[in-house]
């Protein structure tokens, strides 16, 4: 079974991002990307085309997909995936919450930066009116004229694994655990912020089944964990404006990050990780630079970056 999707320019970026960690071999004629998750095989095209094919199909497609676009995908008969936003109560949108997100997961160079926003009711409007409803769709420069104003008026908490950081973590615990981690610190810390008031809900853009999220959390033997009146949805960003504000503050830090890592390398440091991150890692090797201060040096990036040194 299989369903394609016509997506942005900015969604095809982040959705190879996502995928980059996957990505298999040979790609067919106008593919950017292929990537294996799973049972599921991703293909993205230059033309905005993206396709999902086996096991899960739908599910993966759920990811970047809005519900009304789902419906209009699945096929008549088959399975049929758990729609965005399915467990999220009517009027959630007008509520006061405290939402999380992260970025930076696919990327070879820079760090995994996860960011948490609590919107109370009564700044609702005025965090509408900065545009931020849509934050998937915005470009870098307008975030960061936008994540100024988030961090002087709303609680937030941003925790920021940098290269090294992360690979110290990596080798005990998975990207999503340390995701988990990450989204659990961040939560806990604006809580303290803004005790005693309580949020009337916690959205955490979701990267796991929530069972499989607490079991990290769990495992890593955090304290303490944040699980009252937490909500998990893909695309949080369309159910409540604190993920779209979280999304923002991430992606700004990340960005940041990058600019002093590629000061420090004396070159861009790109991000994603296709082939540019391949030679660009050549390029610090031959230069005699560790790219564990750099780069996720899991990925597979790392041994391809060696067979490139001159």
């Amino acid at each position: 079974m299989q369903t394609v999707i016509q997506v942005t320019s900015i969604q095809l970026k982040k959705i190879a991002a996502y995928y980059a960690s996957s990505v298999t071999g040979q790609k067919p004629a106008g593919a950017i990307f292929v990537a294996k998750k799973g049972a599921t095989t991703i293909t993205g095209y230059r033309s905005g085309k993206v396709m999902f094919q086996g096991a899960n199909y739908d599910k993966e497609a759920a990811r970047w997909q809005s519900p009304t676009q789902q419906q209009a995908s699945r096929p008549a008969t088959g399975k049929q995936s758990a729609t965005p936003g399915v467990n999220i109560p009517q009027g959630f949108a007008d509520w006061s919450v405290l939402g999380s997100d992260e970025v930076g997961a696919g990327a070879y160079f820079g760090p995994l930066t996860t960011a948490a926003v609590f919107v109370p009711k009564a700044q609702l409007a005025w965090v509408r009116q900065l545009g931020i409803a849509d934050s998937k769709t915005l470009t870098d420069d307008k975030m960061r004229q936008i994540a100024p104003e988030i961090i002087a008026n709303l609680p937030h908490h941003v925790v920021n694994l940098m290269p090294e950081k992360y690979n110290q973590m990596q080798p005990t615990n998975n990207v999503n655990q340390m995701k988990a981690i990450s989204h659990n610190f961040v939560l806990g810390q604006v809580l303290s912020k803004i005790a005693p008031i309580t949020p009337d809900a916690i959205l955490i853009d979701q990267f796991a089944q929530a069972s499989t999220y607490y079991k990290y959390l769990n495992q890593a033997q955090q304290s303490p964990i944040v699980k009252d009146n937490v909500y998990f949805t893909t695309k949080g960003e369309q159910y409540h404006l604190s993920v779209a504000a979280a999304s923002i503050l991430a992606r700004v830090v990340e960005l940041d990050s990058i600019a002093k890592l590629s000061q420090e390398a004396g070159l861009q440091l790109p991000i994603g990780a296709g082939h540019q991150a391949d030679e660009v890692a050549a390029t610090l090797l031959d230069r005699g630079l560790d790219l564990n201060h750099f780069a996720k040096v899991h990925f597979a990036n790392t041994q391809k970056a060696q067979k490139l040194r001159r």
